[in-house]
């Protein structure tokens, strides 16, 4: 079976061709194109110019998708496209361009929940969902950050979730105000690199054993005061130690949060996802915190952490394979899956 993933939740256009073999999952392209470039002279994402962008990109990355894959379109067979949630202009371009289509071809076309992509992404190299298996998924981006525990047939329990601010939106807004470029959240993962994480020590909000639930708008308030008490001369002279111990604090919370949901849960397996989960201290530190409580750490590469369309057609494909796929059903919200 040949799928093609469509992805155009946010701010990049991604389309990417699958083969589903019966013992495994094949990504033939994974094709996206990122509209930083639109976005970066605002600071931030610009909704009417998301949704122009991917009018104009998508048919380009679904025919460089195909070139790479080596397919052409009469072979494409079933197709998934993302439906929610995200920003409704981004979402429309891509829904409607999936179910136009998928019409002209006679094919099945499904309407897959981002986030469910996200937690998809990371079994996506396995071939196959551990149905059998129930798992703990951090999911942490730039709009979200939620612990969720999963259960077989694709059952969802909410355990704690940010009350404010997204772990990704506190890398960004937090790097402008220490006058990095949009998005920050790559900029700032590389100048840590080369400081001292211990330098200085950032809050870490709600870090108490019974509460699972994050809160970063206060972390980027105190980047604030911090900024403006030491001066630019200072920052600048110090950012690499900054970054670092500003990632330490997001990175330090998310992990130990995650770990502490996988043990009152009683459960070994532990999903790492999303966008910022392409970060290495974060990897790095949940990866050793998990081995030592005995927990398996599942991870995406770091090609499918961010949005793609291979992730969109990985659940596409996990939810047929457990027969909770309907073709032109509206895709659930996101809290409507608890």
């Amino acid at each position: 079976m040949i799928w093609l993933g469509i992805e155009s939740s946010c701010d990049d256009t991604a389309c990417a061709i699958l083969r589903e073999n019966k013992d495994s999952i094949e990504i033939l392209s994974n094709c996206l194109y990122s509209q930083i470039d639109e976005h970066k002279a605002w600071g931030g994402i610009v909704p009417e110019l998301a949704s122009r962008a991917h009018l104009e990109k998508i048919v380009p990355v679904l025919e460089q998708a195909l070139e790479q894959a080596n397919t052409s379109i009469e072979e494409i067979e079933q197709i998934a496209f993302t439906a929610s949630p995200g920003l409704m202009g981004s979402l429309l371009v891509g829904a409607n361009f999936a179910q136009g289509l998928a019409k002209d071809l006679g094919i099945e076309c499904y309407g897959i929940n981002h986030l469910e992509g996200h937690i998809c992404s990371a079994m996506l190299d396995k071939g196959e969902w551990l149905a059998d298996k129930s798992f703990i998924a951090l999911i942490v981006s730039g709009g979200h950050t939620e612990l969720v525990l999963l259960k077989p047939k694709f059952k969802y329990t909410s355990i704690g979730k940010t009350r404010d601010d997204a772990a990704g939106e506190a890398f960004d807004k937090s790097g402008k105000q220490l006058g990095l470029g949009y998005p920050a959240g790559a900029e700032i993962s590389r100048l840590a690199k080369n400081g001292n994480k211990n330098f200085y020590e950032f809050p870490r909000a709600l870090n108490e054993p019974t509460s699972l639930d994050f809160s970063f708008s206060g972390l980027k308030t105190a980047v604030n005061r911090y900024v403006q008490t030491k001066g630019k001369e200072f920052v600048e002279e110090n950012m690499a130690n900054i970054c670092a111990s500003l990632q330490e604090a997001i990175a330090d919370i998310l992990s130990l949060k995650a770990v502490n949901a996988a043990k009152k849960n009683n459960v070994e397996n532990l999903i790492l996802c999303g966008g910022v989960s392409a970060n290495s201290r974060l990897r790095e530190l949940l990866e050793e915190r998990a081995s030592k409580n005995g927990i398996n750490l599942i991870c995406p590469p770091p090609a499918l952490c961010t949005d793609n369309g291979a992730m969109i057609a990985a659940a596409a494909i996990f939810r047929k394979r457990a027969e909770l796929l309907v073709e032109n059903r509206e895709v659930k919200a996101w809290n409507e899956l608890f």
